[in-house]
């Protein structure tokens, strides 16, 4: 049986073909180029038969997380995508009426049809029918307690249940999607007329994050995802901002720092989101930078067995670190701040300003009671985190990059796990390698990072000139290119770092060092190739 999303008479807007596979069931959608994101987001997440809170990924043949969305590419039965529960309830939940209108609604707005391919569908049972309209008897009932009436679009929704008990009687075959089909080939009509509603305030944004996450916080997160947290491969694009909170939860929980700093969960998650909503929505130095760096150092600790090496309270500080290293970023470097004299310089007398306001801020965020991760340390085990905490974020202004890459080489061939100067030298080594990291991800990733730096270089440029502020040059987009960007950056910064981070962690070569130099050789290829192209008379 074959199902497709009808297409209005005259309508020259193209459609895709979706082939997938879902609950061992290969299933086709069909839909057209303009449907929005949150509409083919809502269709997978009932072809999943997932709540309004679980989290859904799409994965390629080459298990790679792709993006639901409407730009995601057709393909052939052969080629069938893989569509998961990644995090879910241990029990079922039952939704509030105003989702189930939304989901109703969005899947109409979409005129987008799934259907089960012949030799994997069924036809519905009665009982689960049964407990269709069971749901709809209780949804109606609340409703009316509201509204005091039956509305137009549970009446609707009443007579598609009856349609599809019809339907049931005359057809072998029936997609899932059945019950919000038409009969015949009419196009599809909508339960509700699509309402588009203004802008959201960042306040109103930050609080429907907060919502979504603290309805996932109690998912479970499957072992593959788990897994797969634990490598530089892995894909921020494809997760969205509450799910990535879900995620940082994950990665406080496995290495069991909730258990050995007696964390609540609501306390920890009043500080993920605070942290969430004091990173600005600027082009780079934004939250899903800063989930990738702590994604990183999560990473680096399960593949250097640091875990084994460092006690707990160093882990601690090195993930915290990592998440609190850009609080507050402005979007303008230190060197703009001291030459433009902002407040920032003035208040830290031009020594490092971003790093010291990024680490007060994050003890600020600590400071609430609400958020405060260290309420139940000792006086020790605080000193010792706030201790390690500042070192490990002024560690990462680039203007004292050499000295500390220096110092780490120096002791390097004598380290040792049990010589506090040592430790503290490798800990910040680790944020500092996690922070410039974007090169040691697939190319897919890394690039769309460096779009997003070039961004806002170029946007401070922009303003140095602007101001008559000296402008460095490898902002200026008059003098800078893509791969130029890139090659030096590569071959002068984060090769020596990492070959000396590989040093003394041999198995991390094929994870971050191997990437960079193919980094490299890609950079440096497309540079030759514009150098080419501009050569030719």
């Amino acid at each position: 049986m074959s199902g497709a999303g009808r297409v209005p008479p005259g309508s020259r807007m193209t459609t895709k073909i979706i082939h997938f596979m879902v609950n061992g069931r290969l299933e086709q959608a069909e839909f057209r180029a303009d449907c929005s994101a949150a509409d083919v987001k809502g269709l997978f997440r009932a072809a999943a038969e997932a709540g309004p809170h679980h989290i859904l990924k799409m994965y390629n043949t080459a298990g790679v997380v792709v993006n639901i969305s409407p730009r995601l590419e057709a393909n052939s039965k052969e080629s069938y995508y893989r569509l998961e529960v990644v995090a879910s309830d241990l029990q079922s939940e039952t939704p509030e009426p105003s989702q189930i209108f939304h989901s109703f609604s969005s899947r109409r707005r979409a005129e987008l049809t799934f259907s089960q391919c012949e030799l994997c569908a069924g036809v519905a049972k009665p009982r689960e029918l049964d407990h269709m309209e069971h749901r709809l008897r209780r949804l109606e009932s609340r409703v009316l307690q509201d509204a005091g009436e039956t509305p137009d679009i549970m009446r609707e929704l009443k007579s598609h249940v009856e349609a599809f008990k019809r339907k049931l009687e005359s057809v072998e075959h029936l997609s899932w999607i059945g019950l919000f089909k038409d009969d015949g080939d009419q196009q599809l009509a909508e339960v509700a007329p699509e309402v588009k509603t203004p802008q959201l305030s960042v306040q109103k944004e930050r609080q429907q994050v907060r919502g979504k996450f603290l309805n996932m916080s109690s998912l479970q997160v499957t072992e593959e995802v788990r897994e797969h947290l634990k490598t530089p491969i892995f894909d921020n694009w494809q997760w969205e901002e509450a799910e990535m909170l879900v995620l940082l939860q994950v990665m406080y929980t496995d290495l069991d720092f909730l258990t050995a700093f007696q964390i609540q969960p609501d306390v920890l998650q009043n500080f993920l989101f605070e942290v969430f909503c004091h990173y600005n929505n600027i082009p780079f130095h934004n939250f899903q930078h800063c989930f990738c760096v702590t994604q990183m150092m999560y990473g680096l600790i399960w593949l250097t067995d640091l875990r084994n090496k460092l006690a707990r309270i160093d882990l601690f500080v090195m993930l915290t670190s990592a998440l609190c290293h850009d609080l507050d970023h402005p979007g303008y470097n230190n060197v703009y701040q001291i030459n433009a004299q902002t407040a920032l310089a003035l208040r830290y007398n031009d020594i490092s300003p971003l790093e010291n306001h990024h680490c007060a801020v994050a003890f600020g965020i600590m400071a609430k009671p609400e958020c405060n991760v260290l309420k139940n340390l000792t006086t020790e085990q605080y000193k010792h985190i706030r201790g390690g905490m500042i070192k490990c974020i002024l560690a990462t202004d680039m203007a004292r990059h050499n000295e500390i890459l220096n110092k780490f080489k120096d002791i390097q061939p004598v380290f040792d796990f049990a010589d506090k100067e040592h430790k503290e030298v490798l800990m910040k080594i680790m944020v500092k390698v996690s922070d410039i990291s974007n090169e040691a991800r697939p190319m897919a990733v890394a690039e769309l990072w460096l779009d997003c730096l070039l961004q806002e270089f170029f946007n401070q440029s922009d303003t140095e000139k602007l101001k008559g502020l000296p402008v460095s040059p490898f902002m200026d987009r008059d003098k800078v290119s893509k791969p130029s960007s890139q090659t030096n950056f590569i071959r002068f910064v984060l090769l020596p770092l990492f070959s000396e981070l590989t040093k003394l962690f041999p198995g991390l070569e094929k994870h971050i060092l191997e990437p960079v130099q193919r980094a490299l050789e890609y950079y440096s290829d497309m540079e030759k190739a514009r150098q080419d192209e501009t050569e030719k008379p």
